[in-house]
């Protein structure tokens, strides 16, 4: 299935340390918690690199890694259930995700 042109994924694209750290300041919908809001965010938007370095800013900026969802559910819980995402849940259990 290909994605809209407008919903592309930039996981191509080369992010700079500032640019990473912008994924902080996303503002989450009401009843969602906010550190698993910026979790999905990076998760869904950036290449395996980036969401590595994602992970250090995140942390040293006091979030929790291991937030949840709405329903209960953890990124590294939902990662591990995508095809593709080995990558993701290795680089957060490395940054201690549980």
């Amino acid at each position: 299935m290909a994605l809209k042109k407008d919903k592309q994924k930039v996981l191509g694209e080369v992010f700079d340390d500032e640019r990473i750290k912008t994924f902080l300041a996303f503002e989450a919908p009401e009843g969602v918690n906010p550190d698993f809001h910026l979790l999905e965010k990076a998760y869904r938007g950036m290449n395996i690199e980036n969401f590595d370095t994602f992970l250090t800013f995140f942390l040293e900026s006091g979030h929790d890694i291991s937030a949840q969802n709405p329903s209960g559910k953890t990124l590294l819980a939902i990662a591990s259930e995508h095809r593709h995402g080995d990558e993701y849940v290795h680089a957060l259990k490395k940054h201690g995700a549980t």
